[in-house]
């Protein structure tokens, strides 16, 4: 797909298309080379009609003998919601949380990499942690402009939330997955995820108790 043609999708299909690719991967190391729309949909609790709509929006169809090849959906799930370029990441905040994170996702996706962390404890910093360099938070700003990283992920303590993602947009960071209980405003041209967990348990209380 030409780059000009990429779709305008909106932010809940990219979400469902990473999560097909992650369970295409699994499918893959599980020795299978084609998947149906019914055998996706199982594996991502959604209906086989939300799977093919999703696909057809990408462009991408199935036969009804084979259905889907995985290896060329991957391919083109990259080609959509990757950058060509790659983007680089930064961890702010080494506690446990932190750490996790840093370790879990270093060296699982070719386009995205996190390449500097940072922290306030100089018991934690001017060391490699998880296989990647970790600044003070002073550092910030350099660290952040020297290498071109435009997404952060915010660990820290709830009272220096608000601190610390000024701090990022002042180093002009494009893209904040916020782990902090403390909720953010950014600019327009700042993209905010918030990952509530709160939220998510007492969904799951509430399904529960029913």
């Amino acid at each position: 797909m030409a780059k000009n043609k990429i779709p305008d999708l909106p932010g809940k299909t990219v979400e469902r298309l990473s999560q097909y690719r992650r369970v295409l991967y699994n499918s893959i190391e599980e020795g299978k080379t084609n998947i149906y729309s019914h055998e996706l949909a199982k594996m991502m609790n959604l209906t086989p009609v939300q799977v093919r709509r999703d696909l057809m929006l990408i462009g991408y169809s199935g036969s009804q003998s084979k259905g889907y090849v995985i290896k060329d959906l991957i391919a083109l799930i990259g080609q959509i919601i990757d950058s060509e370029e790659g983007e680089k990441i930064a961890v702010v905040g080494m506690g446990n949380l932190g750490r996790a994170i840093t370790s879990y996702f270093t060296g699982k996706r070719e386009k995205l990499s996190i390449a500097a962390v940072f922290d306030n404890d100089p018991q934690k910093t001017d060391r490699i942690i998880s296989g990647v360099p970790c600044h003070h938070v002073n550092q910030l700003k350099e660290v952040i402009q020297k290498e071109n990283i435009q997404i952060a992920v915010l660990t820290v303590a709830p009272e220096a939330t608000h601190n610390v993602a000024k701090m990022l947009l002042d180093a002009e960071i494009k893209g904040i997955l916020n782990y902090t209980s403390v909720p953010l405003t950014v600019p327009e041209n700042v993209h905010l995820e918030e990952y509530d967990i709160v939220t998510s348990l007492e969904k799951l209380a509430f399904l529960v108790k029913k």
